[in-house]
C-alpha cells in the first residue's frame, strides 16, 4: 500500500488508541513502586531490577516484532500483544511475592512491546503528507496514557488497595472490541523471502551510520527520562509527599511531553528535526536541575517544564529514521522506540544500586547532565528533506 496524500483519520485514531490503551496499562507499574516496596519489603535495587526487566524486554522483543511486521501481514501481534498488557499488568496488584510481581510485569511488558513496532510502522501509510505531525499525534496517545495511567491507578489503589487492580481489566477489554473491528492488518514490506541479514541490508544500506547516531541519542535520552520517571516518585515520597503526589508527578511530566511532542512534530514538518533536537537537548539539563532544586509545591511546575523538554523529541527520532529508511518502517520504529527505550531503561538497576549507595537525589543530579553529551552527536545528524528544503 502506498501512502495517500490525505490522512485516514479513522485508522490513525484506531492506531493511536492501540498505543494509548497499551501504554495506559504499562503506566500502572512505576507510580506504584512505593506501594510494592511497602507490601513486599523491596529494596531500591529490587525496584530498579523490576524497572530494568520491564525496559529490557522492550529492548529484546520490539526489534523481533518489528522484523516480523515488515515481513508478514496479520493483526495477531497487535491485538494479542495489547491483550497481554491489559490482562497481566493489573494482575501485579495481587502478586504475593517479588518473583510473582516480576512475572506479571514481565508478561505485560512483552505484550506492550509486541504491538508498538507494527502500529508505529503503519502511521506513515495513513498519514498523507503530514507524517511528522501524525507521528507526534500517535506518540501523544502514549504520552497521554502515561499521564492518565499513574493518576488513575494511584487513585484506585489509594481508595481500594492493590488488590483492586485486576478490576481495571474491564476498561481495556471493552476498548479491544472496537479495535478488533477497526484496526487494519499491517502491510508487508515484501521481505518474507529475505533472511535477517538480507532484510537489514535492504532496509538500511548506506544509511546505517546515520541511523546509529539517531538511535544512540534516543538511548541516552531514554536513560534520562526513564531514570527520572522511575525514581522521582520514590524521591517525592521520601521527602514527605503522598503516593498520589508521585502519580501526579508522572502525570504532569508526561502531559507536558504530550504538548511538546505535538509542537515538535508540527515544527519538524516545517524546519526539520535536527534544530528541534538541539533546542530540546540544550534546555533539558537546566530544566531537570531546577526541578530537583525546587521546594514544596513549586516542584510540580518544575516537573512540567522538565517533562516538556525530556519528552519533546520522542517522535522525531522515529520520523527522521523512517525518512532515511522507508523500506523498513516497523523495524526502524522498533529500534528508535523499543530498542532505545528498552536499553536506556535497562540502566534502571544500575541507577537504583547507585541510589542505594549515594542517595536518589545525588544520582538524579548526575543523570541530568547526560543530555549535554548528545549535542555533538545531534550536530552530526543528516539533514532531512524538510530541513534541506528550508535551508
Amino acid at each position: 500500500m502506498k501512502p495517500d496524500a490525505h490522512a485516514n483519520l479513522k485508522v490513525l485514531f484506531a492506531l493511536t488508541l492501540v498505543h494509548f490503551t497499551g501504554d495506559f496499562y504499562s503506566a500502572f507499574t512505576t507510580p506504584l513502586f512505593p506501594a510494592f516496596m511497602d507490601k513486599l519489603n523491596l529494596s531500591l535495587a529490587q525496584v530498579g531490577m523490576i524497572a530494568g526487566i520491564n525496559r529490557f524486554l522492550s529492548f529484546i522483543v520490539q526489534p523481533i516484532a518489528g522484523y516480523l511486521a515488515d515481513r508478514y501481514q496479520g493483526r495477531a501481534i497487535i491485538l494479542g500483544g495489547l491483550l497481554m498488557a491489559v490482562v497481566f499488568i493489573p494482575l501485579s496488584g495481587v502478586a504475593g511475592s517479588y518473583w510473582m510481581l516480576v512475572l506479571f510485569i514481565a508478561l505485560g511488558s512483552v505484550g506492550s512491546s509486541l504491538f508498538h513496532p507494527s502500529v508505529a510502522g503503519m502511521i506513515p501509510l495513513y498519514a498523507g503528507n503530514r507524517k511528522g505531525f501524525s507521528m507526534s499525534v500517535f506518540n501523544t496517545g502514549g504520552t497521554l496514557a502515561f499521564a492518565a495511567g499513574p493518576f488513575f491507578i494511584t487513585a484506585v489503589v489509594a481508595a481500594w488497595g492493590l488488590e483492586a487492580m485486576p478490576a481495571t481489566m474491564v476498561i481495556g477489554l471493552m476498548v479491544m472490541v472496537y479495535l478488533w473491528v477497526v484496526v487494519p492488518s499491517p502491510q508487508s514490506e515484501g521481505m518474507a523471502a529475505l533472511g535477517l541479514m538480507g532484510t537489514l541490508k535492504r532496509q538500511f544500506g548506506t544509511v546505517w551510520k546515520s541511523i546509529f547516531l539517531i538511535w544512540l541519542v534516543m538511548v541516552l535520552r531514554a536513560v534520562v527520562g526513564q531514570s527520572f520517571m522511575t525514581f522521582m516518585p520514590v524521591l517525592l515520597v521520601s521527602r514527605g509527599y503522598s503516593l498520589v503526589s508521585g502519580g501526579v508527578m508522572i502525570t504532569l511530566f508526561t502531559l507536558s511531553g504530550t504538548v511538546s511532542g505535538l509542537m515538535a512534530g508540527y515544527l519538524a514538518d516545517r524546519a526539520g528535526s535536527r534544530p528541534i533536537f538541539l533546542v530540546a537537548h540544550l534546555l533539558m539539563t537546566p530544566a531537570l536541575l531546577v526541578m530537583l532544586w525546587l521546594p514544596g509545591p513549586w516542584i510540580y511546575a518544575g516537573v512540567f517544564v522538565a517533562g516538556f523538554f525530556v519528552l519533546a523529541t520522542m517522535p522525531l527520532g522515529v520520523t527522521l529514521a523512517q525518512e532515511l529508511a522507508p523500506g523498513g518502517r516497523s523495524m526502524v520504529s522498533s529500534l528508535m522506540m523499543g530498542l532505545a527505550y528498552g536499553l536506556g531503561g535497562a540502566m534502571a538497576p544500575v541507577v537504583g544500586r547507585l541510589a542505594d549507595l549515594y542517595s536518589i537525589a545525588s544520582v538524579l543530579w548526575a543523570v541530568a547532565f547526560i543530555p549535554l553529551v548528545t549535542i555533538p552527536l545531534i550536530l552530526l545528524f543528516p539533514r532531512g528533506r524538510t530541513e534541506a528544503a528550508a535551508g
